[in-house]
């Protein structure tokens, strides 16, 4: 790539953006942010911590001059490049954010346009439209030119390639400042390490000033000159459910509830097929716990979806108690809908911009009927409360929401339903530790009480040790292991395995 900015970039360690006392009120005088600071520069990478809700999105945020409807700043200053972006008339503020201010969100998929292609998606933004120049930015950021991505919509992407994409998408611009809201959520490791060594080599070569929110303390130590933990003025702590290991409590022979064999899926491509999943073939028992783990982009999702009957099979079938299931979620019963249900990756795609919270919680308990409808109000309030959340929670819309507090909503809607099976797909990537630990028990304590069966799909490789049974290790859409947890982890017998514990596998 070359020297961007080379005639207009800040010298070396020059500060770009300064924030002192900032605090941003919402529209009912709530605080989102008290007291922040922080201080960028060029050449230099600072890390946003603290707890889900403290106001690491909202203080990214304000430093692009963007804050959630209704909210405004209560006190404090804020210089980007010399200017005030509050103060700045639209058509200013529009021109610094095409030009100098990068802007990569918590869900960067749901701002991808599903209908346009890689290269189109880039060339919307880049300041540079070549075909050299874009094969370069995906280079940049570690997606294969060699192959046909370039020439996928974000629908045939992993949730990995498509927060690679978004950052091509930002780098595009040639940016003096680069702003990302937890970028390795939901990667593994390896590719984890990999975004951290990137953005240190944007930071360093280009003479980028970059700023992430993150909650991966190990990342941050290695990645981050400097870190700004942010508190809350009033921390909400979560409710805790202390409880056994739901593994070490379970029935002695299990029965089984959901089975897969020899399930296929595929994208097209114009007009062309492209497979996805090679003859999956899993059980999941009544109350048990699966671990779905590999690389981004191995079809970890894509499996899932096409279980919940999302994305439809190409072959094979799925079982639901020895009842086989439509392909398609729009042909299955209320019922098997009901019985299976997801926590996506990226919730903000998934919940009603225009409904509350609370009301988004309580059409599942009317939809499914499983609390009287005198009770739903107060059910509501219980299964916030369950996952961390206050009350006050219910009459809020999603956009007035963290990310991991919309991580934890989205949970309490799928426990409205009170499913036999919960399929979490990277589901506290985006929260605190301790908040994680504490939803994790409560689905814990869920399985030993309502032998609610869980599919776990994360990159959190300590996580799913230590809350999974069985573990299936998936590779290009092939499952490479599938046996006990502790045997996988201790003994790997396929090197895909073996490269996401950083293992070595043993010789025959």
């Amino acid at each position: 790539m070359p020297r961007w900015y080379a005639d207009q970039q800040a010298p070396a360690n020059e500060a770009v953006v300064r924030v002192n006392g900032l605090s941003i009120a919402g529209p009912d005088g709530r605080l989102l942010l008290e007291n922040g600071g922080l201080e960028l520069r060029t050449g230099r990478v600072v890390a946003l911590t603290g707890p889900s809700g403290c106001g690491k999105t909202t203080l990214l945020r304000a430093v692009t001059g963007v804050l959630p409807p209704g909210a405004r700043r209560a006190s404090g200053d804020i210089d980007v490049l010399g200017h005030d972006p509050f103060a700045l008339p639209d058509v200013k503020l529009r021109e610094l954010r095409r030009h100098r201010l990068a802007y990569v969100g918590q869900d960067p998929g749901s701002g991808l346009n599903p209908r346009m292609k890689v290269r189109r998606l880039l060339a919307e933004v880049a300041a540079d439209r070549s075909p050299e120049a874009l094969t370069a930015l995906l280079d940049e950021v570690r997606l294969p030119t060699d192959g046909d991505l370039a020439d996928r919509r974000p629908g045939a992407l992993s949730g990995g390639q498509q927060r690679r994409v978004a950052l091509a998408r930002a780098l595009a611009r040639h940016p003096a400042v680069l702003l990302l809201d937890e970028p390795t959520a939901g990667l593994d490791p390896h590719l984890r390490d990999e975004i951290g060594e990137l953005l240190r080599h944007l930071a360093e070569r280009h003479h980028i000033a970059v700023a992430l929110s993150c909650h991966d303390a190990d990342l941050v130590s290695r990645l981050a000159d400097e870190v700004v933990e942010l508190r809350p003025g009033t921390a909400t702590r979560p409710a805790r459910v202390p409880t056994p290991r739901a593994a070490s409590l379970q029935p002695a022979a299990p029965s089984p509830l959901l089975t897969a064999t020899g399930l296929t899926a595929a994208f097209t491509h114009r007009g062309r097929r492209i497979p996805a999943l090679h003859g999956i073939d899993f059980t999941l028992p009544t109350g048990g716990s699966l671990g779905l783990v590999g690389a981004s982009g191995s079809g970890k999702t894509t499996l899932m979806r096409t279980v919940v009957g999302l994305h439809r099979a190409t072959g094979g079938t799925v079982t639901l108690q020895g009842s086989e299931l439509p392909a398609s979620a729009t042909r299955r019963t209320r019922e098997q809908r009901r019985a299976i249900q997801l926590i996506p990756q990226n919730p903000l795609g998934t919940l009603n911009p225009s409904r509350t919270i609370g009301s988004a919680i309580r059409r599942p308990l009317a939809l499914h009927d499983r609390t009287p409808r005198a009770q739903r109000d107060e059910r509501v309030l219980e299964l916030l409360e369950q996952v961390g959340l206050t009350v006050d929670f219910a009459s809020r819309y999603p956009h007035e929401l963290s990310g991991g507090q919309r991580q934890r909503a989205s949970i309490a809607r799928a426990l409205a339903a009170e499913p036999d099976i919960l399929v979490c797909d990277e589901v506290t990537s985006a929260l605190d530790a301790e908040t994680a630990e504490s939803v994790m028990d409560l689905l814990d304590e869920l399985r030993t009480r309502r032998d609610l069966a869980l599919v776990l799909i994360s990159h959190d490789l300590r996580l799913v040790a230590d809350r999974t049974d069985t573990l299936l290790v998936l590779s290009d859409g092939h499952v490479v292991e599938h046996g006990a947890t502790p045997d996988l982890f201790s003994r790997p017998a396929h090197p895909a395995t073996a490269a996401l514990l950083g293992a070595t596998v043993p010789a025959d």
